[in-house]
């Protein structure tokens, strides 16, 4: 597989941004682009789930107090601007794609059905279909909410994204390689 660690050590910074809703598939192909492409792996899902277990709540339960507390979100999205600035990564993040669109080489955003993304946490966090389903329309709800509060934007306007890719009826493999060949085209690699 190509690689951009030879890149960063001559001072190309490429930075990829991928979003998208919970389930959707942000996480592998983020991390397994990094991989294969030789560059760090940031998520902001880990950060926000290291946070909920510092504070000794559930991922639910943060995401109500981000509703009523910004400096939750706003800390989080602060570190990602931080590892972007630092180049040589591929950030996985349900906002990047919007607040980093002027230091992000390339942004992609995943989506799939939300029957699909509810089965597939299902399967992933070993819940029942109606727990996973009832998650990722809360969470949903309450990004739309907050980021447009905290934010002004509207995460239903996907137009500041370079490639959407809908996930529902494409495998694992034949999305990733369809983001792969858009990010090595992209970056001239």
């Amino acid at each position: 597989m190509c690689s951009l660690a030879s890149a960063c050590s001559e001072g190309r910074r490429p930075v990829i941004v991928i979003s998208g809703q919970p389930g959707s598939g942000k996480s592998t192909y983020a991390r397994r682009l990094a991989a294969d492409l030789g560059l760090r792996y940031y998520t902001t899902g880990h950060a926000f789930r290291k946070l909920a277990e510092k504070l000794g709540v559930s991922l639910m339960e943060l995401n109500r107090m981000a509703e009523k507390d910004p400096s939750i979100d706003l800390s989080i999205d602060m570190d990602s601007l931080a590892e972007a600035r630092r180049g040589c990564v591929v950030i996985d993040s349900h906002l990047a794609g919007w607040l980093l669109r002027d230091v992000a080489d390339v942004t992609i955003y995943i989506k799939a059905s939300l029957p699909e993304r509810a089965r597939r946490i299902a399967s992933r966090d070993s819940k029942a279909d109606s727990e996973a389903l009832a998650e990722a329309s809360q969470r949903e709800i309450s990004h739309w909410e907050r980021f447009a509060r905290y934010y002004g934007i509207d995460v239903r306007d996907l137009s500041s994204y370079d490639l959407v890719i809908d996930t529902t009826r494409i495998d694992i493999e034949g999305t990733y390689q369809v983001i792969l060949t858009f990010v090595k085209n992209v970056l001239s690699i």
